[in-house]
């Protein structure tokens, strides 16, 4: 005999405003810990560059995660803030666990393509392949969960964001279009790893 029981084990469900919340709180703060980073890098001489990514050196692989903490100056993490601060509201509205999962893979994404494509003994960090992850994810999550709530967001978000899509090519001195091209794809990867199941009910 098959019975059916909704969620059974599960927490209550946060409203509306407590999910906006924890996503402002969650956000703010990531945002926040990159400023302070940016400035104990800037009055260490600039020690924390080091943590960059530098191309097919092995011993570079275990900088990829710092590397997507770091950044080349003030300029550079002001023109990364709003849209993470944004982008990353918007995902961390579906649940912290969620949220850092897309991140997690995002940076994995993102850090070991420029490991494998950047050109030769250069260096490379900053937040900008995460944002590049956070745009890919909002953009297909709707269509990948077929949810129409979902689907409109990411046709505003393409809408507000989707000129960033040109930095994916090779255009500009100086920027890693590696890292927003690998970014783009971890963050369609995370859309697909994480989409969510049609049916949560509980069969015994």
């Amino acid at each position: 005999m098959t019975y059916e029981r909704q969620g059974v084990g599960l927490p209550a469900p946060q409203s509306r405003g407590e999910r906006a919340r924890s996503a402002a709180l969650l956000t703010g703060g990531w945002v926040a810990l990159l400023w302070v980073l940016e400035g104990i890098d800037a009055v260490s001489g600039h020690a924390l560059d080091t943590f960059g990514i530098t191309p097919r050196e092995f011993g570079e692989l275990r900088d990829i995660v710092p590397a997507a903490f770091l950044h080349f100056g003030f300029d550079h993490l002001a023109a990364n803030s709003l849209p993470l601060l944004v982008l990353g509201f918007l995902t961390a509205l579906s649940g912290t666990r969620r949220f850092l999962a897309v991140v997690t893979v995002t940076i994995l994404v993102s850090g070991l393509g420029v490991w494998l494509t950047a050109p030769a003994h250069s260096l490379t960090a900053g937040a900008s392949g995460v944002v590049f992850g956070l745009f890919g994810y909002l953009l297909v999550r709707g269509f990948v969960d077929r949810r129409i709530g979902d689907v409109v967001v990411g046709l505003l978000v393409g809408a507000v964001y989707g000129s960033i899509l040109w930095g994916v090519l090779p255009t500009a001195t100086g920027v890693s279009w590696q890292g927003h091209l690998f970014g783009l794809l971890g963050g369609v990867v995370a859309a697909f790893a994480f989409r969510r199941p049609r049916d949560t009910r509980i069969r015994v």
